[in-house]
């Protein structure tokens, strides 16, 4: 079961990584977390049933870890300048305009940030709601909001 285990993490490293970087500003605080992460990752795994995806299941212990981690804090969250982590020495419009989005998704809420990341990453609504705890019509409920409200903020036509 370790080795299993250790060839899961190893595979779906970056995932966590993404939490981390979404809901942690400074390197120790996403260091912090990926190890919180990990442990409630191996706590649960002997109960993981196979019922949904193994990428579902992480993302939710993950999410779920990196809410609950703050929540003790009882501080909001330090964030990760999006644009600075995914977007290096851009220099093209295209790359500007995605710096601008990632610049507006950081003003998003926590659950907001996460369902915004799923969706780019191209993850269903019915996935999505599995590691949120969502229905699948909130899921597109929230989504529909988040995207007008960033349309607004970028004052766009289309997202």
């Amino acid at each position: 079961m370790d080795q299993e285990f250790v060839d899961l993490i190893k595979r779906n490293e970056k995932i966590i990584l993404k939490i981390c970087n979404v809901y942690c500003r400074e390197e120790e605080d996403r260091k912090d977390l990926f190890q919180d992460i990990l442990i409630q990752l191996w706590k649960s795994f002997p109960n993981f049933n196979q019922r949904s995806k193994i990428t579902t299941w992480i993302y939710r212990v993950a999410f779920n870890t990196a809410v609950t981690r703050y929540r003790k804090q009882k501080k909001e969250p330090k964030q990760v300048p999006i644009s600075d982590q995914l977007i290096h020495d851009s220099h093209s419009e295209s790359d500007e305009n995605i710096r601008l989005l990632y610049s507006a998704i950081e003003d998003l809420n926590k659950v907001e940030k996460a369902l915004t990341m799923l969706y780019m990453e191209g993850a269903k609504y019915k996935e999505i709601g599995q590691i949120l705890g969502l229905s699948e019509s909130n899921v597109g409920f929230k989504i529909s909001r988040i995207k007008a409200r960033l349309r607004e903020k970028l004052k766009i036509d289309e997202l």
